[in-house]
């Protein structure tokens, strides 16, 4: 992508009405602006990391296979009264009549709507295990809406629903969903730590939150560090006792801090030493409520006696539209956003350094229109001073920036330099491509 074709309009100034560093920075660097008091209209550069979250998202739910469907934003208030939770968020849940005086809500979350779906489907101990997910805008009448996507109104969620014959199996899909989440979160570039968490208004015996740790996170958090190193990434997911002992032992070193979670991993703890008291943001949350939905909702099943029974079930939900805030937060620096390279909007920018008829503008021409289609490159082709296209790279965090100079070029040379890091090297025009996959594995 052109930057001169680009929709980007990068504000030099932090806004006056922004507090938290996410919320400046992605109103500085053109990803989001306010429509009303919490409720944001996601502009190009926003909607291109939304968009790569997601598809980490999809396709790691696909490889597991958890299945997509698409619920509606807006959901009959007749079955939230069947499960007794229509009071249960208060103002925070937008409350709607149509013309025909039916009452209908905009939906803050799916457990009721699902059960219902599933209802129809799921007749016999045959049809189980089944999890289903979808991506969805969510709403919640926040009374002090703040912090940008942080804490707004309107919000982008990925939310799945496991089903189950019995509680053993409900707690093993239980498992499986705490250990892709740490999967996911991973891919994604970001290490999101799991703690025991209230239910709150989901209801349930169990209920995990995903911290991604920040200085600015509103969460305190109590951890021991030794927990980092447990690999995750060659879990079997066929074998049962496995994934229950690995999400047993995570659940040793985690804990929200208060004296008596802090007592709970001092006691788990090899060393006192790896123990860090810290702060986060929540970015997931996993339930599990067994039979709490379909009792209310009457969703059964015939077992193998063919005796009627209800079905168990859990909930899994990121915060798509807040972890982009979150991980802003937990990665930048005085010159703007340090995107991980999984869901950064560009791997490359490439930086023509004067513009005109020049070697530089021959090569970067060049580069653009071989590379493009290899490379997710955005490319600074306008007619403006070498400060603000650098400017630019930094404030909305492109993680390998190609700076081509005219002295650099005749000696065959262009200048790499890593966001992240802030190092510049001097590549051979010839070598790019090798530097690229050996620093970053492009």
């Amino acid at each position: 992508m052109r930057t001169s074709k680009f929709y980007l309009f990068p504000v030099k100034e932090d806004p006056n009405d922004a507090s938290l560093v996410s919320h400046k920075l992605m109103l500085r660097s053109c990803m989001i602006r306010q429509s009303a008091a919490g409720i944001y209209t996601w502009l190009p550069l926003g909607l291109i990391v939304l968009k790569k979250i997601e598809a980490i998202i999809r396709k790691l739910h696909y490889e597991y296979d958890i299945q997509e469907l698409l619920m509606p934003t807006i959901q009959s208030a007749d079955l939230w009264k069947k499960s007794e939770r229509y009071s249960d968020y208060g103002k925070e849940m937008l409350r709607i009549v149509d013309r025909n005086k039916n009452e209908l809500l905009y939906g803050p979350t799916n457990e009721e709507l699902i059960t219902d779906v599933v209802s129809k489907d799921l007749q016999s101990y045959k049809d189980f295990p089944k999890i289903l997910y979808h991506i969805q805008w969510k709403f919640r009448d926040e009374v002090r809406p703040r912090f940008g996507v942080m804490r707004c109104r309107e919000f982008l969620m990925k939310d799945a629903y496991s089903f189950d014959i019995d509680f053993e199996n409900a707690y093993l899909s239980y498992c499986k969903m705490f250990l892709l989440y740490l999967k996911i979160f991973k891919k994604l570039g970001v290490k999101a730590l799991p703690f025991e968490a209230d239910t709150g208004p989901i209801g349930g015996s169990l209920s995990h939150e995903f911290i991604l740790e920040a200085s600015s996170g509103e969460s305190e958090i109590f951890y021991d560090n030794s927990i980092h190193d447990l690999n995750i990434d060659n879990v079997d997911f066929n074998n049962s006792s496995e994934i229950k002992d690995m999400v047993l032992n995570y659940s040793k070193y985690y804990s929200r801090t208060s004296e008596k979670h802090e007592e709970k991993v001092f006691q788990n703890s090899t060393n006192e030493k790896n123990i860090i008291r810290s702060r986060g943001i929540e970015v997931g949350h996993i339930f599990y409520f067994g039979k709490k939905y379909s009792e209310k909702l009457n969703s059964t099943f015939l077992n193998d006696k063919g005796k009627t029974n209800y079905i168990f079930s859990g909930s899994y939900g990121i915060g798509i539209s807040r972890l982009v805030a979150a991980i802003i937060e937990s990665s930048n620096d005085d010159k703007g956003i340090v995107w991980p390279i999984e869901v950064a909007p560009f791997q490359i920018g490439l930086v023509n350094v004067r513009k005109g008829d020049n070697l530089s503008t021959e090569f970067s021409e060049n580069f653009y229109k071989s590379n493009h289609g290899k490379y997710n490159i955005i490319y600074e082709d306008r007619d403006i001073r070498l400060g603000q296209k650098l400017n630019i790279m930094d404030l909305i965090g492109i993680p390998i920036q190609i700076i081509i100079g005219e002295k650099n070029i005749v000696n065959n040379y262009i200048e790499i330099k890593d966001r992240k890091s802030g190092k510049v090297s001097l590549v051979s025009k010839d070598k790019i491509e090798v530097f690229l996959k050996k620093e970053y594995e492009l």
